[in-house]
């Protein structure tokens, strides 16, 4: 604290000094033993404590017993938050420089005389100094206006007193409300921490949440290539044999169609020797060919590919159900999803083999 420089720029030193010289707390010139902070500003060691105190109502030091943690409060000055160890307020460094200069401040003060100018005077009476205090209208006043003024029926009380007991009441008041300020910065400390863990938390089930539809994205793909080559390789099969068919179909209409070309000629034939000589291997030849058209064929409903068509209403119910669960809940329902699929596939199978 430097006084020095406060002095010089005041032109009156002696008042200036004693506003350097006012606790923050009570309001009133230091009571030693005075405390300096780790932020440099002083505090009566009972205010301190008082504020400590407040801040921390389950720290306790008594009498033959020392308690094994500290506390922390902030400093009303600047707001400076001050850990204590276990020692509490005791902790702290005594300012001796301040306490040398509140007893030469006291000193001086007690060896100047007193200032007609230095004390409020009644504006009834000006030359009574307000000494007195109406309780009833609650105002300062002087002694001839309970006398002989208007406060002459009220109830008054010495100054000092009211003065004293109002110090205190606001000093009790500004303890309130410092300890107030830091429960309520513990709780913005603590709402600000909640603030981060729920981010995190979110990004983390998010992550997570599409890792498993990822997971369902790829088993859809994979099943979905899955039964596409098995009709794939269903149409392959059907269209061979098809194939198979209309080639051997193809050689038997040549063939039929060579046989018809050789009749008519026969036919037109002219000599019957020479003519009955062919006829007889060529009805022969015929004959057989007419049963040869009994060739495979393809049965009814052979090119009908529905039982290949999926029943997926089901399946589709149980995505739109999907929420939020225990992990209990998802295995029961991966293991009916399981058990449903098996019991399809089973199913398919002996369709196929039919």
């Amino acid at each position: 604290m430097d006084y020095k420089s406060s002095l010089i720029q005041d032109g009156n030193p002696m008042e200036n000094l004693e506003k350097q010289l006012i606790c923050p707390i009570c309001l009133e010139m230091f009571t030693k033993p005075v405390v300096i902070l780790p932020c440099q500003h002083n505090l009566c060691r009972k205010c301190a404590n008082d504020i400590f105190q407040a801040a921390n109502p389950f720290w306790t030091n008594r009498v033959g017993s020392v308690s094994m943690s500290g506390g922390r409060f902030r400093c009303p000055s600047c707001r400076h938050e001050v850990i204590m160890d276990r020692h509490g307020v005791y902790g702290l460094q005594r300012n001796l420089l301040v306490e040398n200069i509140i007893d030469i401040y006291k000193q001086e003060c007690s060896s100047r005389p007193l200032q007609k100018g230095s004390h409020p005077m009644c504006k009834e009476h000006e030359d009574e100094k307000i000494n007195i205090y109406c309780l009833t209208c609650e105002m300062p006043t002087c002694s001839m206006c309970k006398v002989f003024g208007a406060h002459k029926a009220c109830e008054v009380a010495p100054l000092q007193s009211v003065f004293q007991g109002q110090k205190t009441e606001l000093s009790n008041c500004i303890s309130m409300l410092v300890a107030g300020n830091d429960r309520v910065q513990t709780i913005i400390t603590q709402l600000e921490d909640s603030c981060r863990v729920t981010k995190e938390n979110s990004h983390q089930v998010k992550e997570e949440l599409s890792q498993k539809f990822d997971v369902l994205y790829a088993i859809l793909d994979e099943k979905k290539s899955e039964l596409l080559q098995r009709i794939t390789r269903e149409q392959e099969e059907k269209l061979s044999f098809i194939e198979a068919l209309i080639q051997q179909y193809r050689e038997q209409l040549d063939k039929s169609t060579k046989l018809v070309e050789t009749a008519i000629q026969s036919l037109d034939e002219t000599g019957g020797a020479i003519f009955l000589l062919s006829a007889k291997q060529l009805i022969k030849s015929i004959v057989e060919a007419s049963k040869g058209c009994q060739l495979g064929k393809t049965e009814q409903g052979f090119e009908n590919m529905d039982y290949f068509t999926l029943d997926l209403d089901h399946i589709a119910d149980a995505l739109r159900a999907i929420d939020f669960g225990t992990d209990e809940e998802e295995e029961e329902f991966i293991e009916e999803e399981e058990d449903q699929e098996g019991e399809e596939s089973t199913e398919r199978k002996e369709e196929g083999h039919q």
